[in-house]
């Protein structure tokens, strides 16, 4: 059976481990032209096509994908005489894997609509290395025909492929997700270095805290930069978690929902932010807290 055409935008960690792995597959890809050349030359090394403008890449593709950072860079691509809009086929599928706003993705959904194709939202689970295996979690959500459209291109790329009802509803989970990660997160950052501030070390902290209800996966990323000393195990940057926190704090406050939890989680991501987190990883918290214990001081 002949595999869609498919064109990506976003060939960042994610996106580029995402087009290898269709290209080990062998569908039919084309990127688009990007100042950070790197991942764009090693895709078009094994095959891919490359074009200058959201349109061009829309008018050869069967299914689009998105994997961009904010929902302003899906809406810059997606809007305008050269975006993909202007160039959807009839019929086409366009899919945003970002995490962005659910109200921006509707309004996106609409315009698209109009255009004669279908948009999805399917934000992203796991890690690049799970996605060169074909082993995402993808929580997609939108029209349900086009979902099982598109549902074997999906399959090539997760694991685990969920439906999970109207437009916006995948991009509202991942949010609700990555702010109840980030909290958590930022938790057991901040519990390591009140260890350090109270005298305790940081394995007996984690010896039993790990013993009982409390253990989780979130508790051994950070354990892995607080202990072993390796920030890479959760590989995610400091900006990245505020942007999608404040998503979070932003999406409550449109539903009318006061956040408690998340305005402390924001807080601390965006002072980290401001004094040079900026692209250390989360993990990297602790190293924010415990200077901030010291009243600021540098060891």
């Amino acid at each position: 059976m002949t595999k869609p055409a498919v064109g990506f935008i976003g060939l960042g960690l994610m996106g580029s481990a995402m087009c290898q792995r269709m290209l080990d597959l062998g569908y039919p890809l084309t990127v688009i032209a990007h100042r950070a050349r790197g991942n764009v030359e090693k895709a078009i090394a094994r095959g891919a096509a490359e074009v200058n403008t959201p349109r061009e890449l829309a008018e050869r593709s069967d299914i689009v994908m998105l994997c961009v950072d904010t929902s302003a860079s899906v809406e810059a691509r997606m809007y305008g005489d050269n975006g993909v809009i202007a160039g959807l086929k009839n019929g086409a599928v366009a899919i945003d894997f970002g995490t962005s706003l659910p109200a921006s993705t509707r309004s996106i959904g609409e315009a698209v609509e109009a255009a004669g194709a279908t948009y999805l939202d399917a934000p992203l689970g796991r890690t690049p290395s799970h996605a060169l295996e074909g082993k995402l979690n993808i929580m997609c959500s939108g029209d349900e025909t086009a979902f099982n459209k598109v549902k074997p291109v999906l399959e090539d790329l997760g694991e685990n492929v969920f439906h999970l009802g109207k437009l916006g509803s995948g991009h509202t989970i991942k949010l609700i997700n990555n702010f109840y990660a980030m909290t958590a997160a930022n938790a057991m950052a901040e519990a390591f270095a009140m260890a350090d501030t109270a005298g305790i070390e940081r394995q007996a902290l984690y010896d039993v805290m790990s013993a009982g209800p409390l253990h989780s996966g979130m508790m051994d990323f950070i354990k892995a930069y607080a202990i072993d000393g390796d920030p890479n195990v959760l590989a995610f940057a400091v900006k990245n978690a505020k942007k999608d926190v404040g998503y979070y704090h932003g999406m409550a406050e449109e539903a009318g929902a006061d956040s408690i939890m998340s305005k402390c989680t924001l807080q601390a991501l965006e002072q980290a932010d401001a004094s040079g987190f900026t692209d250390r990883m989360v993990s990297e918290m602790v190293d924010f807290y415990a200077k901030r214990f010291r009243g600021g001081r540098d060891e």
